[in-house]
């Protein structure tokens, strides 16, 4: 499959292995991993943070296959969820990096192009989160709104 706005044909990456079954050899137990998730969080790490942490530092390999539930989902039920999700929070950051060097330099048509770009991604992000209900159905998107929360 190509991807979207380039040439490139395929990705290759690593990839998660086809087996969902726990670990048995994992030497921390499942109400600890909560513990640290919800700990982690109140420290500001974002959800994909918090997983490289668990990963790299206690051992744990895939916090859904341990768990049954995935990092955000614990950290909804715990109310610790931030508003808005963290790929869109990182597009909006790119967005107004964009923005700032599109301002200072207005004949820069690749940086307008990349803007735009940047911007319908997350017209498609925020339309998928809204009809799932992650986000309220009545926001939307501004560079200056994006900037608040940004910042």
């Amino acid at each position: 499959m190509a991807r979207m706005y380039s040439r490139a044909k395929g990705k290759s990456a690593s990839h998660k292995p086809l087996v969902k079954t726990k670990p048995e050899w994992m030497p921390i137990k499942e109400r600890e991993i909560e513990l640290l998730i919800a700990k982690l969080a109140k420290e500001g790490h974002s959800p994909s943070q918090i997983g490289l942490h668990l990963r790299d530092s206690y051992g744990v390999p895939d916090v859904e296959t341990v768990l049954g539930k995935t990092i955000t989902k614990v950290l909804s039920d715990k109310k610790l969820l931030k508003e808005l999700p963290e790929d869109v929070i990182s597009l909006m950051r790119k967005a107004i990096t964009l923005h700032k060097h599109q301002q200072q330099n207005k004949n820069d048509m690749t940086a307008k192009r990349g803007l735009q770009l940047t911007e319908a991604k997350i017209g498609r992000l925020t339309k998928y989160y809204k009809t799932t209900g992650r986000i309220k159905k009545d926001w939307k998107y501004s560079i200056e709104e994006a900037s608040f929360y940004v910042e």
